[in-house]
């Protein structure tokens, strides 16, 4: 039985976002996944996927500790001999890559994202171009989440081989399933993320100190990437926000939310976005590519313009003027839309089949 060997920076992301995939390539290949954590590493083993612990520093810029996980990289291709390499996130791709690149093994990246790296000027963006071309140079295929990140990687030339677009990591209806739309008079309005400025936490925290009260609620799901904690506990503590922690299980705030929100500044396509509307929730989101595919600014959700918390605000107001029948009908089509064009079996469908193609002409 041959081997697929997956380079990623989160169980928790491959597991919740992927495993619909894994188990596709489970039926025909051994799979073994190079992660950094031990979120979901058990339900992962109990699927038959052979884990291998492999540091990744995310946000992390030092070179020789690039250069350190380029060596793992090529290290596990040589001992796996993989039929073929899955890599997703920015580390993983162009180191993982490289690597790939360098013993001539067939491999297929994501771009999950953008991040920060192509906000930034000067010499730190044109290393980050070279990395991504020497990273991608060779690949089979390279997946794309939205249009805006395939014309950028295009114009730069940073992918000049195959690459495709598809809705994301979709969704999965059944981990997510429509919810009835709460009862009651209270609106809670929930932040799923990291808790870090490109995600929108000061203008999320700006808007909730302006519109929280007695029946205006936010709740703000996830763990701080940067150092927001002060801002957070001072902004609890004057009864704005109330901080729920990080949950791998996340279904029951769904259900309790009568909105998901998310201010972030870019996205790759948002996983949160998908799963509270199939979940039959409203969202309030950035007008973003990567979030605007998936809501319909007045039928499904409510726009507003990044980096403003001026903007987000006034979104809040125009959804706490509806009714709850308003607000259920929103929330009704928004899980229709899943259904329609964001199905994970789709997402599946065509990386089984880039997978094949590449497999089969090694």
């Amino acid at each position: 039985m041959k081997t697929i060997l997956i380079l990623a920076n989160s169980s928790g992301g491959l597991y919740d976002f992927r495993n619909e995939l894994v188990l596709e390539l489970r039926k025909h290949y051994k799979v073994a996944a190079s992660l950094p954590d031990s979120v979901k590493t058990d339900l992962l083993e109990k699927e038959g996927v052979e884990v291998i612990k492999t540091p990744v520093n995310r946000r992390g810029v030092n070179p020789f500790e690039d250069l350190k996980l380029l060596e793992t990289y090529k290290d596990l291709i040589r001992r796996y001999q993989p039929a073929l390499v899955l890599t997703y996130t920015i580390k993983p791709n162009i180191y993982g890559g490289m690597a790939c690149a360098a013993l001539g093994v067939p491999y297929i990246a994501t771009i999950t994202g953008l991040g920060s790296a192509f906000e930034k000027k000067g010499l730190f963006l044109s290393m980050i171009e070279i990395m991504y071309r020497r990273g991608l140079r060779k690949a089979d295929c390279v997946f794309f989440q939205n249009q805006e990140n395939l014309n950028l990687f295009r114009q730069y030339s940073l992918v000049t081989g195959k690459s495709r677009l598809v809705s994301g990591s979709g969704v999965s209806l059944a981990a997510h399933p429509f919810m009835e739309y709460p009862e009651g008079n209270d609106t809670y309005f929930l932040y799923v993320g990291r808790m870090m400025r490109e995600k929108g936490i000061g203008e999320l925290l700006t808007a909730a100190r302006r519109l929280s009260g007695e029946r205006v609620h936010f709740g703000l799901m996830g763990y701080c990437d940067e150092d927001w904690q002060e801002k957070l506990d001072e902004a609890q503590q004057q009864g704005f926000i109330d901080q729920l922690g990080f949950h791998t299980e996340v279904n029951e705030y769904y259900k309790k939310a009568s909105a998901v929100v998310m201010p972030t500044y870019h996205e790759g396509m948002s996983n949160v976005l998908m799963e509270a509307s199939a979940c039959g929730r409203p969202v309030i989101a950035s007008n973003i590519s990567g979030c605007r595919e998936i809501f319909e600014d007045g039928v499904t959700g409510i726009g507003f313009a990044p980096k403003s918390a001026d903007s987000l605000t006034d979104a809040l107001k125009k959804f706490l003027a509806l009714d709850r029948g308003q607000r259920a009908a929103m929330g009704q089509a928004a899980h229709d839309k899943m259904a329609r064009e964001f199905d994970r079996t789709k997402v599946t469908a065509a990386y089984m089949q880039e997978i094949e193609k590449a497999v089969l002409t090694k």
